[in-house]
């Protein structure tokens, strides 16, 4: 299958491509820079020069391929909005190319999107909030509206996605800790949110695209939850830095704009796309990565060399 992947030079995207390509696929890569291009040939992917928000370049891609996955997105959180509203654009693109055919589109989102209707760990069939309530939610109601006019769309909802490099959110708070000399948590620290490792979350990208069912959503959850409070113990031993509670009228000044995140319960269920998909993630849990990390690093963690789990291509810029 030729495969379109936008992201391909991201996080994600670099345990993507050796995925899709192991698997017999043809890859087709989109890069804005040299580097990420160089990174694209080294691990056997044909590069497409170009960014995102192209949308004609999206167009002659998505043409030429016979299923794509949109794992791009600008984290940029000080223009979110912006960001969110252009990624609405590119899935609309993407789905009229598509309309009409059996090729799939595979759309990226998130768990934290999701509100439980039962307060029990969101499940698949959970709504997403709007994009008036949080504008990330653009990106599902963009799906959405392609769902409703028959295209063979899904969504797939990530949660904190990790390795020893990289751990999402969570990346935020080793931040913070740094900066501040201390690791804090709110209240009792019990409240949770979902992981899955990247390798884990690449399988399913795999999957979706292989057999995923039109309008599904699946949660790539390894972990349904893991506390804060864990997770800012083992943040705490490895950069040697003290460990306390905060209340939540504290939490603004220590979080910033992590605050709301800090208080409350994520927790995400993965068992109906474990059913459905045959889905079994066998990567390591977000504290053994986290306490794999090499601490040393004066701004952020970078992976041992003996880490099984690093993909033997270049690294993306």
């Amino acid at each position: 299958m030729r495969v379109f992947l936008t992201g391909a030079t991201g996080f994600i995207g670099s345990y993507l491509v050796p995925e899709l390509i192991n698997a017999g696929h043809q890859v087709v890569g989109l890069s804005r820079s040299d580097a990420g291009a160089d990174a694209l040939t080294k691990a056997g992917a044909e590069v497409l020069r170009g960014d995102v928000n192209d949308l004609d370049r999206l167009r002659i891609a998505a043409e030429a391929a016979d299923g794509v996955i949109h794992a791009a997105f600008n984290h940029d959180f000080s223009h979110l909005k912006q960001h969110s509203e252009e990624d609405r654009k590119v899935i609309e693109t993407l789905g009229e190319i598509l309309a009409g055919s059996d090729r799939a589109l595979v759309v990226t989102s998130g768990t934290g999107l999701v509100r439980s209707k039962t307060g029990a760990p969101v499940v698949e069939a959970d709504d997403h909030v709007t994009s008036a309530e949080f504008a990330r939610a653009a990106t599902e109601e963009a799906a959405d509206a392609l769902m409703a006019k028959g295209g063979r769309v899904m969504v797939m909802r990530l949660p904190q996605v990790h390795d020893t490099r990289h751990q999402g959110r969570i990346g935020q708070h080793i931040q913070l800790a740094r900066k501040q000399g201390r690791v804090a948590y709110v209240g009792d620290g019990e409240n949770r949110v979902p992981a899955v490792h990247v390798s884990d979350a690449v399988r399913l990208y795999r999957l979706a695209l292989e057999k995923g069912r039109a309008g599904a959503r699946y949660h790539a959850v390894g972990e349904e939850g893991v506390a804060l409070r864990d997770i800012a113990e083992v943040i705490g031993a490895g950069l040697k830095a003290p460990v306390e509670s905060i209340t939540p009228e504290e939490a603004p000044e220590y979080f910033g704009w992590l605050a709301n995140l800090a208080t409350i319960n994520l927790a995400a269920s993965s068992m109906l796309t474990r059913r459905e998909m045959g889905w079994s993630p066998t990567g390591p849990d977000l504290l053994t990565d986290l306490r794999n990390m090499d601490w040393s690093s004066g701004s952020h963690a970078q992976p041992r060399s003996s880490n099984a789990h690093r993909p033997s291509r270049a690294q993306p810029s």
